[in-house]
């Protein structure tokens, strides 16, 4: 893949039919996933309240290819993709970030001249490594779920049951969560390295901007006080939903979420049609 082209990144895009607001949102995806997580339903549920609503998938994901191993792309290429996908747009759009994407979002903010951003269950500052080191303490065989399906050997019945404990609420479907789980795949081995660091020097340009952070009650990876420390990043409360998980977006409270960031954008002046 070129890059410097962003032709080839798959931009998923849901637009209203008429009154479009004055201000696009662009989200971008977590580890393992792909843009296709954003479209199941915040795409179209925001272009029926009218904004241009697009998600990219970062290169080696969902639709878009990568030149060379994935395990070569680090988060630097994937801020490239969504400055790249920004660019596309007649107006800088908002950036909203969910896990990795919540880092990568931080990162590209201030570059493209996003007016705001939303970070949903975001990697904290302080980087993924002592995350991993509470989950492999707290939770050994979820721990080794995930790295079963980081090697590409997730896709038996314990695996994906173990990681669909880890991803979803109890409330969602069986059938609903082993489509989501059958439809992920590895992540870039460079990318995790990299979140293992601290953000902070990366981080930082995007300090001041108007933020929402939200979490999820029962996130197993990102407990309550890696959400408090990426609020207090930019000075923000966090909202957490109760009875919620780490896929906030696929979750069957997702309209709670959606609504809360699209309340949050009308009293942040971010709605007026155009």
């Amino acid at each position: 893949m070129n890059p410097d082209s962003s032709t080839l990144l798959e931009i998923v895009q849901r637009s209203p039919s008429a009154g479009a607001r004055n201000i696009p949102l662009l989200f971008v995806h977590g580890a393992f996933v792909g843009a296709w997580c954003w479209d199941e339903y915040f795409l179209p549920w925001f272009a029926e309240q009218g904004y241009d609503a697009r998600a990219v998938s970062l290169r080696g994901h969902g639709g878009s290819p990568v030149q060379g191993p994935l395990d070569l792309a680090g988060l630097d290429d994937y801020v490239a993709d969504t400055l790249l996908a920004a660019g596309r747009f007649d107006s800088p759009p908002i950036l909203i970030g969910h896990s990795m994407g919540a880092v990568v979002v931080q990162r590209a903010a201030r570059r493209c001249g996003a007016p705001a951003m939303v970070l949903m269950a975001p990697v904290p500052p302080h980087g993924l490594a002592g995350s991993l080191l509470t989950l492999a303490t707290r939770d050994p065989p979820l721990f080794l779920a995930l790295n079963a399906m980081q090697l590409g050997n997730g896709r038996d019945a314990p695996g994906l049951r173990r990681v669909r404990d880890y991803l979803f609420s109890q409330t969602l479907s069986e059938p609903d969560a082993r489509r989501h789980l059958l439809r992920m795949q590895r992540e870039s081995q460079r990318a995790l390295s990299d979140l293992a660091w601290p953000q902070h020097l990366w981080m930082r340009q995007s300090v001041g901007l108007p933020t929402l952070v939200l979490g999820a009650e029962h996130d197993a990876f990102f407990p309550a006080g890696a959400l408090e420390e990426a609020a207090r990043f930019h000075g923000a409360s966090p909202r957490v939903f109760p009875d919620m998980a780490h896929a906030m977006m696929l979750e069957p409270e997702w309209l709670r979420v959606a609504v809360a960031i699209r309340t949050w954008l009308a009293e942040q002046g971010f709605d007026a049609a155009t």
